[in-house]
């Protein structure tokens, strides 16, 4: 089983952004990266300048990198954009949104968490087009998992197994309107929240998190004591979505389960020391509420 590291979804300083993924290019036990901004257009030019570094970097490290494209793809400069990765003969590309199918031409790629393929007929149909990995939806529940995966062999079925979960994209930016600005003025403020900014219910209780115009859960998935079961689903990588917390060790811990080195168990307190004062989630794996941490006796916590 593999491991892969998703985009950075938040808004950081650009030199955070470019120190982080040398750093996992370095010393991350990661077989993929991918790279690129996926929530919000506005933000690219923030990253264009490093990406080449960023992907050189990790590539030296022995990863393999893809580059994913925007989730919401509805301006005439975002089709543009679009067009123009997908059309990138030198890269590896992810697609989000399925506006990415018309300029692919024939070309192999690969497939993020935010494309809706719940059933195996979907994933037949991407598999038909080129897709060689998919990453299905952190919403659905092992059966789904385990069926998809049955039904095509031939590609690469991929798990959102660490992070807090996408949930929702909007035209909107709930996060600009928070601090009373408009999206095109949006100064944006989203990068005062590196880890997605909290929103709690009326009775003080964690709900869930805002990040620019996308919507995340409040507590983070972790499918560490899952990983056993996921194997004989036959998926074959998990995914690892980062959060502000040392990536690094995330992806050591994840790897020494995999590699049968530590009890799962054990593993998961351990992480809850690298990612401190934040709950952790199992549930829609379980068919449960997602927020639900679901023990490995049966019980809901």
């Amino acid at each position: 089983m593999q491991i892969t590291l998703g985009p950075a979804l938040y808004h950081w300083q650009p030199e955070r952004w470019r120190d982080f993924y040398f750093r996992i290019a370095d010393e991350a036990p990661i077989d993929t990266v991918v790279v690129g901004e996926a929530v919000c257009s506005k933000r690219m030019p923030f990253k264009q300048d490093d990406i080449p570094a960023v992907v050189e970097r990790l590539e030296a490290g022995g990863k393999r990198v893809l580059h994913a494209s925007l989730i919401l793809v509805s301006l005439p400069r975002e089709r543009r954009q679009t067009r123009e990765l997908m059309q990138a003969a030198e890269v590896e590309v992810e697609i989000n949104d399925l506006t990415c199918l018309a300029s692919l031409r024939e070309r192999a790629f690969a497939v993020g968490p935010f494309v809706n393929v719940y059933n195996e007929a979907t994933a037949g149909f991407l598999a038909a087009r080129g897709a060689t990995r998919i990453c299905l939806p952190p919403e659905l529940p092992l059966p789904a998992v385990a069926a998809i995966a049955a039904a095509v062999p031939q590609i690469a079925v991929e798990v959102f197994a660490f992070g807090k979960v996408p949930l929702a994209i909007s035209a909107r930016c709930y996060h600009a309107r928070a601090h009373k600005l408009t999206k095109d003025n949006c100064r944006f403020v989203c990068e005062r929240d590196p880890d997605g900014m909290p929103v709690k219910t009326l009775d003080g209780a964690g709900f869930l998190s805002v990040n620019g115009v996308q919507t995340l859960s409040d507590s983070c998935a972790s499918l560490l004591c899952d990983l056993p079961a996921l194997g004989r689903a036959g998926v074959a990588s998990l995914r690892l979505s980062p959060q502000s917390c040392d990536m690094v060790a995330v992806a050591r811990l994840f790897r020494e389960v995999i590699d049968e080195r530590i009890a799962p168990a054990d593993a998961e307190r351990r992480l809850g020391e690298i990612y401190p004062d934040v709950p952790f989630s199992n549930g829609f794996l379980h068919g449960a509420p997602g927020h639900i941490r679901w023990e490995a006796s049966g019980a809901l916590r």
